[in-house]
């Protein structure tokens, strides 16, 4: 292990990711934006496309920097390629997602809590891949890399489609909702969410660490839980609503 690795950071936000995950799923209630917005007259807000902006670019400004400070010999190491990988996602997110997007008024304290989860998060995987991670020369061609990356792609294509289905169910300036069709959402009603949940389970293969671990396993309860909600939202004002779609995982849940 690098001696430059601070180990006690690493394990205690690992530890906090995965508490807040747990905390999530414990209090069951859905996050107050979107869908779940509350009155728009009362709290303080933000257009949809500028509050995720800026709430997704620190999660990749942070490791974005930390990979452009290495070294250009280590550049295609293990450990630069996977931080590569996860800044790539929040790319996408910050610079693509965020302006396609077509949701309703973001509240401020909702933004102000995201920020600080993926600057936190950002922080953390990239800390670990700079200046801890040591893969072996061979790790390439290991399995956990190679099933890692292969789920990490297959998961991120299918949010980045199940997105794009999403934005595209709005004209601009509407307001109303409709039941999203096609993808995988002929199968579930959180296809992007299980799209992104695919992705970071493969990262945390990939890379084989306890903060990726932490944080595929907050994605899993955060995002499943919104696929809950979400399920059960469409199911209350459609009633035409397919009967045989799952919330999260086709034909079981």
């Amino acid at each position: 292990m690098p001696v430059h690795c601070q180990q006690s950071p690493v394990l205690a936000g690992s530890a906090a990711l995965a508490t807040l995950g747990a905390l999530i799923l414990y209090l069951g209630e859905p996050s107050g934006y979107g869908k779940y917005t509350g009155s728009l007259s009362t709290a303080a807000h933000l257009p949809a496309r500028a509050a995720w902006f800026l709430q997704e670019l620190p999660s990749f400004a942070v490791p974005a920097g930390m990979l452009v400070g290495q070294p250009r010999a280590l550049l295609a190491q293990p450990e630069s390629v996977l931080l590569g990988l996860f800044c790539a996602h929040y790319f996408h997110r910050t610079f693509v997602y965020a302006f396609l997007n077509r949701g309703r008024p973001f509240p401020l304290g909702i933004l102000f809590k995201g920020s600080v989860f993926c600057m936190g998060n950002g922080l953390l995987q990239g800390y670990y891949l700079t200046y801890c991670a040591d893969y072996p020369a061979e790790w390439y061609t290991d399995i956990r890399f190679i099933l890692g990356v292969f789920l990490f792609i297959l998961g991120m294509g299918i949010n980045i489609h199940s997105d794009y289905i999403l934005c595209q169910l709005r004209k601009p300036g509407e307001i109303i909702y409709k039941i999203p069709q096609g993808g995988l959402f002929t199968y579930v009603s959180g296809a992007n969410f299980l799209g992104e949940i695919i992705e970071w389970i493969g990262f945390a293969l990939a890379t084989w660490s306890l903060p990726a671990l932490a944080f595929a396993f907050f994605s899993l309860c955060f995002l499943g839980l919104r696929a809950f909600h979400h399920h059960r939202f469409y199911l209350k004002i459609f009633k035409d609503y397919p009967k045989f779609r799952k919330a999260l995982i086709p034909f079981i849940f």
